[in-house]
């Protein structure tokens, strides 16, 4: 492991998800990893999907994609074709990513980039060097209510909507919860413990 690229989806620059990409991106900076971060919402990513980036399939979308005027978009882009790992760092926000994260998938993990698709029922071909996917969600629902009530809809969501279209990638997830109310011991114990499952994830860079 030697590029991971770094994602955080969360408005409030003083979010406990900001505490956390902090310290995974330090964690892996004293591995050695090179690590490339991006708060989405700083950075003032443009989620809209345009008409001409809607196809998914197909070799002429990738020509189509290639021209991208948004040089922000294109960046990311060209960061995700040589990142050997993915990390991204968000809330959940009725079971789904903050609507910027979303647009950010929509936009990047795209045909020529992230796969390539013959057709729309097919399988994806990956392009994408991604070898580990590490995403941290925060919540304020109790592990029983996830699991009785919303069934968890994230982990359907990274494990087996996004991750095949990244080339299968080993998925590690970890959520802390309920946020809301916890203590700043508990804050500071769960900060260790995506600290250690960050290193033991992505381990020393060659």
């Amino acid at each position: 492991m030697s590029t991971v690229m770094l994602l955080l989806a969360h408005p409030r620059a003083t979010s406990y998800c900001h505490a956390i990409a902090q310290r995974i991106g330090e964690s892996l900076l004293n591995l050695g990893h090179e690590v490339r971060s991006h708060d989405l919402y700083a950075e003032l990513f443009d989620p809209v999907l345009t008409a001409e980036e809607s196809h998914t399939s197909g070799g002429a979308i990738e020509s189509v994609l290639a021209r991208e005027n948004d040089p922000l978009v294109a960046l990311h882009r060209e960061e995700l074709r040589v990142a050997d790992g993915l990390i991204a760092v968000h809330p959940n926000w009725w079971g789904m990513p903050p609507a910027i994260l979303t647009g950010w998938i929509n936009r990047v993990v795209v045909p020529g980039v992230a796969y390539r698709l013959a057709e729309a029922t097919g399988y994806p071909e990956p392009l994408a060097p991604i070898t580990e996917l590490f995403v941290v969600n925060t919540s304020d629902t109790t592990d029983e209510r996830e699991r009785d009530l919303y069934k968890d809809p994230l982990d359907s969501i990274w494990g087996r909507c996004v991750a095949p279209y990244l080339g299968g990638p080993r998925v590690t997830r970890r959520v802390l919860r309920p946020v809301g109310d916890s203590t700043n011991e508990q804050r500071k114990a769960w900060l260790d413990e995506v600290d250690a499952l960050a290193a033991q994830t992505f381990g020393t860079a060659l």
